[in-house]
């Protein structure tokens, strides 16, 4: 567009020039015109150039600002993957502890049984052994009892045995009476014979206790009444006189044995 300008412009001039050649008088009279034109060539050339500059400054800028996003985006997106995994991580303890201190609770609680189990059984255990100690001094003491008795009878018989052994053979020789052991400690059994009259060899007997201080008759055959007996046996107890047991049961044997 400027070339045509500039070209029109020259073809006037031209024209001008041929012209003063044959009116000189009106070329002097017209203005002297000058456009610059050079200088605003010059300065759209310099705006171009500028306004080039710029477009690729911004373009550059745009490139690099998108290229910066898509790293930070990049950042980003591998941020959360590392935060994704590990909150992957921490989930999958969490469910571990949890998983532990589930199975923990449940062996406290077991060994919380056990240590309730055991303790019961140990006071049970402790209660059988006070009772079985109790048990045991109550059984030690009649023993020590029953012994102190024995030594006391053993005593008493030994220091009458010298008296009564010539009597107690004498009654034996009369009553036709045998004495023998009953299987027992602290039990003598005495057998009759000739009680009745239709077999002399029939026996008849009786056991004598003499685990206490008193005479006590516990078995005999035949079966006498129990009231009789304890006649006796008071009889006896009072006065001490074996003798008056011997004929008292001999005197029942034969009046058992006739009914």
């Amino acid at each position: 567009m400027a070339s045509a300008f500039e070209s029109s412009l020259s073809s006037s001039l031209s024209g001008r020039q041929t012209m003063s050649g044959t009116a000189l008088s009106v070329e002097d009279q017209l203005p002297n015109i000058n456009f610059g034109f050079d200088e605003l060539r010059d300065r759209m050339a310099k705006f171009t150039a500028r306004f080039d500059a710029f477009i690729e400054q911004g373009r550059k800028r745009v490139l690099e600002e998108r290229n910066q996003f898509r790293m930070n985006v990049a950042e980003l997106q591998e941020d959360q993957r590392m935060k994704k995994r590990d909150m992957e991580i921490l989930q999958q303890k969490t469910s571990t502890h949890q998983q532990m201190i589930s199975k923990e609770s449940a062996e406290t609680r077991e060994m919380q049984a056990s240590i309730a189990s055991l303790t019961a059984q140990r006071d049970k255990n402790k209660a059988t052994r006070d009772a079985l100690q109790k048990q045991i001094a109550d059984t030690q003491k009649e023993i020590d009892a029953r012994l102190a008795a024995q030594r006391a009878h053993a005593a008493y018989m030994e220091s009458q045995s010298r008296f009564n052994v010539p009597e107690l053979d004498f009654w034996m020789q009369n009553l036709c009476l045998k004495i023998d052991g009953a299987g027992v400690t602290d039990r003598l059994k005495f057998v009759y014979t000739h009680i009745d009259e239709k077999n002399w060899e029939r026996e008849a007997w009786f056991e004598l206790s003499t685990s206490s201080k008193d005479y006590d008759v516990r078995h005999c055959r035949p079966k006498l009444e129990r009231e009789k007996v304890d006649k006796v046996l008071e009889r006896v107890n009072e006065t001490r006189d074996l003798a008056i047991l011997l004929k008292g049961m001999r005197e029942l044997f034969v009046e058992a044995m006739k009914s």
